[in-house]
């Protein structure tokens, strides 16, 4: 006749946290019943019950109560714990993951793409037909990734600044003509072509830190600029010009 089973000697400590699952019952488990369920199974076997009781009790096949019993007498309570599968293989790797945040933020025309942002199917499909590294990621994989990398989806910024050396001296002039002769001042500039400046757009970057373009592109033949200011009074003209050379 084979041996019954049963669960062995249990230590106070064990029979306290047992009794405590129990009565608390799976809904403060956190929504675990399998937690709820094996120490159910344990301090039933404890009471003299036998597998199929137990296995009655609660609504368990006795297979399922002898692996529990089995397993509990080798390990302890570590075996109420559920027995979680690995679940999918990680499809990426760190390295992957790093790949696909550099590439978002980074402007597709440097890649030779014929378009300014990049849309997440645009993402996606470039990153899975790259010829050297590719990366086969959904869209809904890449969204979650880029939100957390905190890579956000936001408006270009553009800037305009003067390298002249003497660009406050001039600017101080400029403040002191309009300021003591307000009522005999007319003031006029000329910026030259500024049809080829780029405009702001939209892309991927990191959060709160947007790409940021150069308000007009390099010119290779130079460019200057003239600022004057006429006194209609006095007939007379003062006026400056900052030239910039082509490097």
């Amino acid at each position: 006749m084979a041996e019954r089973v049963k669960v062995r000697r249990l230590s106070p400590a064990e029979g306290q946290r047992l009794q405590r699952i129990v009565r608390r019952g799976e809904s403060k488990q956190g929504g675990n019943a399998v937690r709820w369920r094996r120490a159910t199974m344990i301090l039933a076997s404890v009471g003299g019950n036998t597998v199929p009781v137990i296995a009655r009790l609660v609504a368990a096949d006795e297979d399922t109560v002898r692996a529990v019993i089995h397993r509990f007498n080798e390990i302890g309570l570590d075996r109420l714990d559920p027995d979680w599968a690995g679940g999918r293989p990680r499809l990426l790797s760190p390295g992957d993951e790093d790949l696909v945040a550099v590439t978002a933020t980074a402007r597709p025309t440097r890649a030779g793409l014929p378009f300014t942002h990049w849309s997440v199917r645009k993402l996606a499909g470039y990153l899975g037909d790259r010829a050297d590294h590719p990366v086969r990621i959904g869209r809904e994989a890449a969204r979650v990734l880029l939100h957390r990398h905190r890579i956000t989806f936001q408006h270009t910024k553009t800037w305009k600044d003067s390298t002249d050396p003497d660009f406050e001296a001039k600017l101080d002039r400029i403040e002191e003509v309009q300021t003591h002769q307000p009522g005999r001042t007319f003031a006029f500039d000329e910026f030259g072509p500024l049809g080829i400046r780029p405009t702001g757009g939209t892309g991927w970057a990191r959060e709160r830190r947007p790409d940021r373009l150069p308000a007009t592109y390099h010119r290779t033949e130079g460019v200057t600029y003239f600022h004057g200011c006429y006194s209609i009074g006095d007939d007379t003209c003062g006026a400056s010009t900052t030239g910039t050379r082509a490097g």
